[in-house]
């Protein structure tokens, strides 16, 4: 079992930046794959970023890609969405979520979610 928590969530303009944390606490976090999905007003979940257990190995939505970067910290049990160059359509409330072993673009996939934070980013 795996409890997820985000912050880091808020208000920025556009061009701007933000660093999301989730932090997990329970076991073997360092066992879990990583991933940061998020969701507009009347969107469905997408996939923004995901990592693998160790952090050597990571995907990006092409919406992305180049100014996202994700990483962990397996000692303290976070997970970092580092956003950068941040536009009014990365709005949206942002989840992580953890899931065994494998790395996954698909949020079906993912067992454990946080209860996500919201980002808004304004023009």
């Amino acid at each position: 079992q795996v409890q997820l928590a985000e912050s880091g969530g808020g208000l920025v303009q556009a061009g701007g930046s933000l660093r999301l944390s989730c932090a997990a606490s329970g076991r073997s976090f360092s066992s879990y794959a990583m991933g940061w999905f998020r969701q507009a007003p009347g969107k469905e979940r997408e996939f923004v970023a995901a990592l693998t257990m160790s952090g050597g190995n990571t995907a990006f939505a092409d919406s992305v890609k180049g100014r996202f970067t994700i990483s962990r910290d397996n000692a303290k049990n976070t997970v970092y969405l580092q956003m950068n160059s941040l536009k009014p359509e990365d709005t949206a409330v942002y989840y992580c979520a953890a899931r065994l072993l494998a790395l996954s673009n698909y949020a079906r996939n993912y067992d454990y979610w946080g209860q996500g934070t919201q980002v808004t980013v304004s023009s």
